[in-house]
């Protein structure tokens, strides 16, 4: 049976609203008031929390590190460095985030951020798909207690076994699997949303999508395929500075995501339920077909099968019943095209 669990107020899990997180990253680009505006923004969006990023560029990259083709000529350990977070902004932002109802969560890509975090009271605990091979940083961060989302887009099958064994082995089997595709932005065709149940069922764990595609058609259809948890990266800006901006939606788009998502929720139902709901009756009693008199039957005349006809509306017997109507006696005179119902005959 699958764990279930809570982050913060937020149930977790199959049959619950699915959990939203608006991936802010690194796009406050260093900027305090920007991080304040990006958390209103999301607020407003109607989603479940709000996500940043916490590392060291020196225990983060190697200076070596080449650069990355998507960022051409942008050296990888400069530009990473100059995305760090300000560690003292985290109280000061989960306070703000939780002041407007939302989930504050940041990324933790080493020991100390896992502590400052933790030390925080931050809910749970996103672990990106480069870090999943780090075992050591999957134990600290299992250690705590907390959730655990890992994303899995860099990670094969074996290294999220590992990761799983780790964080069940140190207690904490509070997992989320993201299934997400490690391209920015990433093209649809490598989203691979059936892998959302694969892992469900291969891992025995809460499954979600973290996106980096364009707009948010595919987290629509994650959700269809079963997602629990939606990372989106969002921006005020796709033309700020920045690796992050140009693939993020904006907050009016956000804000139309969470509408999109809640109605693809909604209409999934409980898939247990078949004919019409009370909100149809109208339209079944209606619009439906049902056993009509196809002329004038006299009170005691024998009913034939040409004095029946089947049509709208569905107020009479059901036209299944046809051959048991046939060789009844009309018990009143009947009018032509009235329908038939069980006191007639």
């Amino acid at each position: 049976m699958i764990k279930e669990f809570s982050i913060a107020n937020h149930a977790i899990g199959e049959g619950n609203p699915c959990f939203i997180i608006a991936e802010i990253g690194s796009n406050h680009n260093n900027d305090y008031d920007q991080a304040i505006k990006l958390i209103d923004a999301a607020a407003e969006s109607g989603v479940d929390a709000v996500k940043f990023q916490t590392f060291r560029a020196d225990s983060h990259y190697s200076k070596r590190t080449p650069n990355f083709d998507y960022l051409k000529n942008i050296d990888t350990y400069k530009l990473i460095n100059s995305l760090e977070i300000d560690r003292d902004w985290h109280q000061p932002l989960k306070e703000y985030s939780e002041g407007v109802g939302l989930v504050f969560l940041s990324s933790p890509c080493d020991f100390d951020a896992v502590l400052e975090l933790d030390q925080l009271g931050m809910e749970a605990f996103k672990l990106a798909s480069f870090d999943l091979p780090d075992l050591t940083l999957v134990k600290k961060i299992a250690e705590t207690g907390k959730p655990l989302i890992f994303s899995t887009g860099m990670a094969n099958w074996m290294d999220i076994q590992r990761a799983i064994d780790v964080a069940r082995k140190s207690g904490n089997d509070k997992i989320a699997l993201l299934q997400c595709t490690s391209l920015y932005p990433a093209p649809a065709k490598l989203s691979n949303l059936r892998s959302i149940k694969t892992m469900k069922d291969t891992f025995n764990v809460i499954t979600g999508y973290s996106d980096h595609t364009m707009g948010d058609h595919i987290c629509l259809a994650a959700v269809a395929n079963g997602a629990s948890i939606i990372e989106k990266h969002f921006t005020l800006d796709r033309d700020m500075a920045g690796p992050d901006h140009k693939f993020a939606i904006k907050p009016y788009e956000l804000k139309r995501l969470v509408y999109r998502l809640r109605e693809v929720e909604s209409a999934l139902g409980d898939g247990l339920k078949y004919g019409p709901r009370i909100e149809e009756r109208d339209m079944f009693e209606k619009g439906r077909r049902s056993m009509h008199a196809a002329c004038d039957i006299a009170n005691g005349e024998v009913i034939l099968e040409n004095m029946l006809a089947v049509k709208r509306p569905g107020l009479g017997l059901s036209p299944h019943l046809q051959s048991t109507i046939v060789g009844r006696t009309a018990r009143k005179n009947i009018k032509q095209d009235e329908w038939i119902t069980w006191e007639m005959i």
